[in-house]
């Protein structure tokens, strides 16, 4: 059995006026922001039913800091484990005797209630919820959210985060859609998280963006940094697993907006000042 690559390293820590962004593998996230720590579709485990890890998580959960809020994009399991989750609000509730807060699309909190979080709180589309000087808002996407087969009923969605000058979006998984434009003009998110992988037989684009999709997506966004996930980690698809970091660098250099992706390892953190907040006029590679 192939045995599983990477380390796992500590975060680095941010300032109160600096957002960090520590990649830690698949569509998983620790996001510092406002002063506060958030994760998004946190996923630490080895196995996901039949499918096995190929990189190791960035960051191991003893390595977190204390987590104020867990944000869900949806029910599927490589970003929703219930494991992992479980672990996260025992290492809080270690650190500092409270433990985090979760957000989650409508339908799903019922799969993590148990979970021993503060809060569960369920959004839908363009609705946000207020924590501190930190607002999260739930945004469209294209994708489903069943956790099985007839649980058709559960949300999905992304995350636009913002506290002060800084501003982040997490798409969770989605397609290319129209919507991305909108969610640019109504809350122009700083930095984008978008997806890049599982794109392969093209029959899976109609949920999963290819890198050129989300290239697109973060010209239409209007966002001046664009950090890919949702490769690398475990295989969901066809396409060969260094494909789409490679595909996303020659589309980007076409478009002559290379200077503005930041691929990051697992485990690296990206820490963006307040100057780096400037955004970009959308654009469109036809």
């Amino acid at each position: 059995m192939q045995r599983i690559e990477g380390e796992s390293v500590p975060p680095v820590l941010v300032n109160r006026d600096q957002l960090g962004v520590t990649f830690i593998g698949h569509s998983s996230f620790l996001l510092q922001i406002g002063g506060k720590n958030l994760l998004v579709d946190p996923v630490f485990a080895q196995w996901l039913v039949v499918l096995r890890r190929l990189r190791r998580p960035g960051v191991t959960i003893e390595q977190l800091p204390p987590i104020d809020a867990v944000l869900l994009s949806h029910a599927h399991m490589d970003h929703l484990n219930r494991p992992s989750l479980l672990r996260i609000v025992r290492h809080s509730r270690r650190l500092t005797g409270r433990s985090p807060v979760a957000i989650v699309p409508w339908g799903v909190g019922d799969l993590v209630r148990d979970l021993g979080f503060e809060r569960v709180i369920p959004l839908e589309w363009w609705q946000s919820e207020t924590m501190g000087n930190m607002e999260i808002t739930l945004t469209p996407a294209q994708h489903w959210g069943a956790r099985y087969y007839r649980d058709t009923h559960r949300g999905f969605g992304g995350y636009v985060v913002q506290s002060g000058s800084h501003s982040v979006y997490h798409s969770g998984d989605t397609a290319y859609f129209k919507g991305f434009e909108k969610i640019g003009k109504r809350l122009a998110p700083q930095v984008a998280l978008l997806p890049i992988g599982a794109y392969y037989p093209e029959s899976f684009r109609n949920v999963h963006a290819s890198p050129e999709d989300a290239l697109q997506a973060f010209l239409d966004l209007g966002s001046r940094w664009m950090i890919p996930m949702h490769f690398g980690t475990f295989r969901l698809s066809d396409e060969p697993t260094e494909e789409p970091v490679k595909r996303l660098i020659v589309a980007a250099k076409t478009a002559g907006v290379d200077d503005r992706i930041r691929v990051l390892g697992e485990g690296e953190t990206r820490v963006f000042l307040a100057k780096d907040s400037e955004l970009i006029r959308p654009q469109n590679l036809a």
